[in-house]
């Protein structure tokens, strides 16, 4: 039908369009974000375009359906501001026979929404963890880079280099270490890693050495040619419990786990609010074509916020052992679900409802 086609038409310009604006926002806040994090030391320079890769990646279906929510929102608004509605109304079209274009539209994008959430989700958050605990488990010695100040693993030491020649020779060395009873800030022209079987020893050539005793005061000052120190090149593994949000969502379901039951209650609640954001949209469109505002989109975005932050805290309730999965997804999806199809009913058959007060003013 020309009706459906038509809504269909907008809905997908509005939902290019309006994706374009929530992509460029959040992967500049994202870029921002990562750029921090290296500056920090959090994560490897070299990786930095990959890990915003797996952030975006792991955000998209959030932004997918906020992207769906406000088109549905803006398009609908403006037919209403158009005059449009007025017309489809006086065919004997209603709102509720906009439910079926839009699901129509919005069903390709339900389905990416839900893979994204139950599948890319995990792997994406597996990946940049295995890229962060890389980077903190690589060896001090080889976290340091040419002009930028790098603490060990420990924080008990400092480390900077000037500039790196050839053959893996740093100029101008300054090293701080911290140790239990004594303090220690080394300076040398140039500095290199040498290997003495399965030891290595960072060498230190032409430089001074000053030691501080925080408990005498005492300090000593040396002069050195050839400085010779140990480190520990070797990497500690890791046997910590990977986190849920790392775990694919079959082995959420085999181990139903409190913690494992609250991760897999947000990722299938995402889905679920992405279906119920379709109907709110086309609920909370309504506006007056006399008011040249955007009240119903500020009220519309609200809405999502507070949608969103209730899937967080129904996922913390059963990980807490508050509630059930279950019932947790049936309180929360369902009650917002008849919410909406009840602000549907109310748009489509109020005006014909015929209410004591308003008996009263007729009469």
């Amino acid at each position: 039908m020309v009706f459906d086609s038509s809504v269909r038409k907008e809905l997908a310009r509005a939902f290019g369009a309006t994706l374009v604006v929530v992509l460029t926002i959040v992967w500049t806040m994202m870029l921002v974000r990562t750029l921090n994090m290296a500056a920090k030391g959090n994560v490897a320079p070299q990786d930095v375009v990959l890990l915003l890769s797996y952030l975006a990646l792991g955000q998209m279906p959030t932004m997918l359906a906020l992207s769906l929510f406000v088109a549905i929102v803006v398009t609908l608004g403006r037919m209403y501001r158009g005059s449009e509605m007025v017309i489809w109304f006086s065919s004997g079209v209603s709102l509720a026979r906009f439910v079926r274009p839009v699901l129509r539209m919005g069903a390709p994008v339900l389905v990416v929404i839900g893979l994204l959430a139950l599948v890319a989700w995990p792997w994406t958050n597996r990946q940049t963890a295995e890229l962060r605990t890389r980077y903190e488990q690589r060896t001090d010695v080889l976290r340091v880079a040419p002009g930028l100040f790098q603490s060990s693993g420990d924080g008990r030491r400092v480390f900077f280099i000037e500039r790196e020649a050839e053959g893996g020779v740093g100029r101008n060395v300054f090293l701080v270490d911290q140790q239990p009873g004594r303090e220690s800030l080394t300076t040398a022209r140039a500095g290199r890693l040498e290997a003495d079987g399965d030891e290595r020893w960072v060498v230190l050539d032409e430089g001074h050495r000053t030691e501080i005793d925080p408990r005498s005061g005492a300090v000593t000052r040396t002069r050195f040619e050839v400085f010779r120190m140990w480190v520990d090149l070797g990497i500690a593994a890791s046997g910590d419990e990977p986190a849920p949000r790392t775990l694919d969502s079959l082995t959420l379901l085999r181990d139903p786990k409190p913690t494992h039951l609250g991760e897999l209650t947000w990722r299938l609640g995402l889905a679920l609010a992405a279906a119920n954001m379709l109907l709110l949209g086309i609920a909370t469109a309504a506006s007056n074509p006399r008011r040249a505002s955007n009240w119903n989109l500020l009220a519309a975005l609200l809405a999502f916020v507070i949608y969103y932050n209730l899937i967080n805290l129904s996922q913390a309730w059963v990980t807490g052992g508050r509630v059930g999965m279950g019932l947790a997804l049936v309180m929360l999806h369902g009650g917002v679900f008849v919410l909406a199809c009840a602000a549907i009913w109310w748009r489509t058959h109020g005006s014909a409802l015929s209410l004591p007060w308003r008996r009263s003013a007729r009469a």
